[in-house]
């Protein structure tokens, strides 16, 4: 019974052994896969914060050319309103010059003229 006993402590041993030397291989295959893992993250941190940098380069490009655009608007909203009240003028010395001719024409309709007389060159005619 003593040898059934040391052989039961033997594989007992032996069991702790492997298991032991199991979970020391797990353990540094999940440590190589953190390390990994950690270097992978620290890329993706560096591209997200150059990422960040060109996004704010951009938004500030952005701004500057809004802020400019903006400028030039103002610029020329002058131009554009004064090319309104041109066309508001021109449209109604148009209007005036239309009303004028309705009423020209109207009044040489309405007024009769009497026809033009033929002048006479010189003959003349003497009668006994």
């Amino acid at each position: 019974m003593k040898m059934f006993i040391k052989l039961s402590v033997a594989s007992v041993s032996g069991a702790v052994v492997y298991l032991i030397y199991t979970v020391n291989q797990t353990l540094r295959k999940g440590m190589g896969t953190l390390e990994e893992t950690n270097k992978t993250l620290e890329e993706v941190r560096n591209a997200v914060h150059g990422l960040t940098d060109e996004s704010k380069q951009l938004i500030h490009s952005a701004n500057q050319i809004t802020a400019d655009v903006k400028g030039k608007m103002e610029n020329v909203d002058p131009l554009l309103e004064t090319a309104q009240d041109v066309g508001e003028m021109i449209h109604n010395v148009t209007h005036s010059m239309k009303e004028a001719s309705l009423n020209d024409s109207k009044n040489r309709l309405s007024t009769p003229t009497a026809p033009p007389q033929a002048e006479s060159e010189g003959v003349q005619i003497k009668i006994k």
